[in-house]
């Protein structure tokens, strides 16, 4: 293992073999491959709610590039992944103002950039000169935007938003959170959460995620908190 240095508010775990760091950002840092993986800009979303009269702040964009290159700078990646829904929809890259357009290209131009498509931005209008692919390898690990149940090689996706829902001091606030499956003699599994602003989400422990995952012998809700590993019990295989 190499040594992890990682940010505040963000906290190591080990993946498929790998040290990888949680950011409080909802990305992950893969400090090997110096690379971060992101999920579900969906950039922008509030563009595209308002041509359906759905008004919202069409600011979205801004901010989550903002935040993206924030996350650069405190993990020093080298790399950009996504993992699919980069934008909303696929003409979404031509609806970018031109200040976050200039923000974009601006951030592919710092690091070696590249596009994993989902199903909102399968053809997607433009990719700012960065490869796009439909799926990757990367040292073993199969990176795509949404988990193939049955899966046998480590995975990473997105896709689902997932978010643990929990009840602090008589409140009831929700986080976006990873889950990670691990099955008996078989592959790590991970589904990333949601880095977009506008981005919703499903409760982690939802059927359709559970399924996504399986088979699997244990499957957590995961996220940071104070530079530790939290960790959630969503399914546990029968005895």
């Amino acid at each position: 293992m190499v040594p992890v240095s990682f940010p505040s508010d963000s906290a190591p775990l080990e993946f498929a073999g790998e040290e990888m760091v949680l950011t409080k950002s909802h990305a992950l840092y893969w400090p090997r491959e110096r690379t971060l993986l992101v999920a579900d800009l969906h950039l922008e979303k509030g563009s595209w709610y308002a041509q359906t009269g759905q008004m919202l702040p069409p600011y979205d964009s801004r901010a989550t590039l903002e935040r993206l290159a924030d996350t650069i700078k405190a993990t020093d990646a080298k790399r950009i992944i996504t993992l699919g829904d980069n934008f909303h929809d696929d003409e979404g890259t031509n609806r970018l103002d031109p200040y976050a357009s200039g923000m974009l290209e601006a951030l592919i131009r710092s690091v070696d950039w590249v596009w994993v498509t989902g199903n909102h931005d399968e053809q997607m209008a433009r990719t700012f000169g960065a490869e796009s692919f439909s799926e990757l390898e990367l040292s073993g690990v199969i990176l795509r935007h949404e988990a193939r149940p049955g899966e046998t090689r480590p995975e990473l996706s997105g896709h689902y938003h997932p978010k643990m829902r929990l009840k602090v001091r008589n409140r009831h606030i929700a986080r976006p959170c990873a889950v990670v499956s691990r099955a008996p003699d078989g592959p790590d599994r991970m589904i990333a959460p949601a880095f977009g602003s506008y981005t919703g989400g499903m409760d982690a422990g939802a059927p359709e995620i559970l399924k996504a995952l399986s088979p699997a012998r244990e499957i957590d809700a995961i996220l940071p908190a104070k530079g530790k590993l939290v960790t959630f019990p969503l399914y546990r295989e029968a005895a």
